[in-house]
């Protein structure tokens, strides 16, 4: 009992999100991991799913640390799951570059996001070590993402994707021997006593090493609500486990969001704002701040959808 006793809230925190976490990946992996392509029934449910387990622990934090530290959750996991959209069309050119079957969208997609989480989580903690360290890089992360939300904003243009130039891919078709088949959904092939590496494991890589291009621009956004390491962590990861469901719900529908890269850039430059302003000792309430989020990236979709029913008209 004493033991119990003497562990910290924030360390039960960590133990019940890892158990969430084992527990839905063992279902997913264990019950939904078939070499068929995802309903859009099951996709919408399971995006649920996730949505209110993430939710959940929102709550469980609001109980455990109180309603500061719930809100900053809550805003850095809207922020991060509503940037995550831009990774759905990123997957979508990668898997069609690579020609992957349909089937095994779920395990590439799995295993992609296992390594997408596996890069984030050390990404995470390196940055919580620069930023206890030195403090001020904070502001540095305000004026890039003040940049990076212009760009956007000027460009108009959904970010490219060159996977042939991707430092992964490069990487494993040197030193793997890489067949051009996808090996019946396997990663690993063994022909003629040989050992080979199927085109899905090199898919993976790419998909895993391609979330840190965003991660650059969401986690530094995510410290911008919050330098609590467990508020980072967790929502960070919550948001991109809910990916691969998010993936088969939007994939047909996803270049139908016309004003979506406005509502991100106005997003990324206004936390990068509220970075900054923290030099004069100026505070942006998080309710506030999640307030300004939500209404941003309703706004954008609401406007994308009026655009497409006018043009139907």
């Amino acid at each position: 009992m004493s033991i119990i006793n003497s562990i910290s809230t924030d360390s039960w925190l960590y133990i019940i999100f890892s158990g969430v976490l084992a527990i839905s990946l063992f279902i997913d992996f264990g019950v939904f991991h078939k070499p068929k392509e995802m309903s859009y029934k099951s996709a919408a449910l399971q995006s649920f799913a996730w949505v209110c387990i993430a939710l959940s622990f929102g709550y469980l934090i609001y109980q455990k640390e109180g309603k500061e530290f719930a809100m900053q959750y809550v805003t850095a996991y809207l922020m991060e799951y509503s940037l995550s959209i831009d990774n759905i069309f990123v997957f979508v050119l990668i898997l069609t570059y690579f020609k992957v079957s349909g089937k095994y969208y779920h395990k590439v997609l799995f295993f992609g996001i296992m390594g997408a989480v596996i890069f984030r989580t050390i990404f995470i903690l390196l940055g919580m070590m620069i930023v206890d360290e030195f403090e001020w890089i904070l502001y540095i992360f305000g004026v890039l993402l003040i940049y990076t939300g212009y760009k956007i904003l000027m460009s108009g243009q959904e970010p490219e994707v060159h996977p042939d130039k991707n430092v992964i891919y490069k990487f494993i078709k040197k030193y793997f021997s890489i067949l051009p088949e996808e090996g019946e959904g396997k990663f690993i092939i063994h022909r003629n006593g040989k050992k080979y590496f199927s085109m899905l494991f090199l898919v993976v890589g790419v998909l895993a090493s391609t979330d840190l291009v965003f991660a650059i621009d969401s986690i530094p956004a995510a410290f911008a609500v919050s330098q609590h390491k467990l508020v980072v962590l967790t929502s960070n990861i919550f948001a991109v486990m809910g990916l691969r469901a998010m993936f088969y719900l939007l994939m047909g529908a996803v270049n139908k969001f016309d004003y979506l890269q406005q509502g991100i850039s106005f997003v990324l430059m206004f936390i990068g704002i509220k970075m900054l302003i923290g030099i004069f000792n100026w505070h942006i309430p998080t309710e506030l701040s999640l307030l300004i989020i939500i209404l941003m990236l309703g706004s954008s979709i609401l406007f994308s959808f009026l655009k497409r029913n006018s043009i139907k008209k």
